[in-house]
């Protein structure tokens, strides 16, 4: 076990994306998990401290024109924000890594059906799906809702390239070995095919948790998300209609902004440093 502890720091020392994004990952995390120790959750709530304060020693990040402290928002938004994304991702990655091994392996009707699908599905534009959906489901929307409304043309994109990798896999030698000696089709997929597409699965399940919150953000920036939930889309809702940029209230927009931008580029990073160990031509030896 050391020894691999050992080759996986040695391979982050030559992967550099992948160290970087995983820094800067753990750094929200901490920011998420040591802030909600010190900060109570009911300083997110309306009317909880003065209004319209500037930061000082008692409000670090300031408070907002509705009377909330933006660091116990910015605390409990960075968790609500990131569990729509990892919901939506994980969902998105789930049915179309089953939709993709399925379509790729036994080909025939099967694949006919999902390949036309994805292909149609691809040529619809999901923000507006999500918006219609969002405004049918406006008044009674929760953070877990928010994360099903994105998730819904999720498992597109990833059925279409998993499907892709698979068909790949499926003419390599070992592959046919396996089908030789006898394994069930069910077998290969568990035992041979998707050990190896974990590291794919993996950059693939960064990628759509990073597109969810992409999309729950702005669909919150529209006043279509969870209105009474604390969420980094929220906030700069709250931040548009109330004009805080008009005002100089810097204290207001400047916080989402830069967490929002410390998770897209650590996401990124990270994506890239999975990719990179994916990708066998590019793969830098540990």
């Amino acid at each position: 076990m050391n020894r691999r502890i050992l080759a996986a720091m040695r391979y982050t020392r030559r992967n550099p994306a992948l160290a970087v994004g995983i820094g800067l990952l753990l750094a929200i995390l901490l920011f998420w998990g040591i802030g909600s120790i010190f900060v109570p959750f009911s300083r997110t709530s309306a009317l909880s401290v003065p209004a319209s304060r500037a930061p000082s020693w008692e409000f670090p990040l300031g408070t907002d024109r509705q009377g909330r402290d933006l660091l116990a928002v910015m605390i409990a938004g960075t968790s609500l924000t990131l569990r729509i994304g990892l919901i939506a991702g994980f969902i998105g990655i789930f049915i179309g890594t089953i939709l993709g091994f399925v379509s790729a392996y036994y080909r025939g009707a099967v694949d006919t059906i999902i390949r036309g699908s994805v292909d149609v599905l691809l040529t619809v534009p999901s923000l507006l799906v999500m918006i219609l959906v969002a405004v049918a489901l406006k008044g009674g929307l929760t953070v877990e809702g928010m994360a099903l409304v994105v998730s819904i043309l999720a498992w597109v994109w990833p059925t279409r390239t998993i499907r892709a990798q698979v068909l790949t896999m499926r003419e390599s030698g070992y592959i046919r070995v396996a089908q030789l000696s006898g394994m069930s089709s069910p077998e290969i997929i568990v035992k041979e095919m998707m050990p190896n597409l974990l590291p794919y699965l993996a950059a693939s399940l960064v990628n759509a948790v990073a597109a969810a919150i992409l999309a729950s953000i702005g669909l919150e920036a529209l006043g279509l998300g969870p209105m009474e939930s604390p969420t980094l889309g929220m906030t700069i809702y709250w931040v548009l209609h109330y004009s805080a940029l008009l005002h100089g209230m810097w204290w207001w927009w400047a916080p989402p902004i830069i967490i929002i931008v410390i998770l897209f580029v650590g996401l990124f990073l990270l994506s890239t440093g999975l990719d990179e160990l994916a990708n066998p031509r590019v793969r830098r030896s540990v």
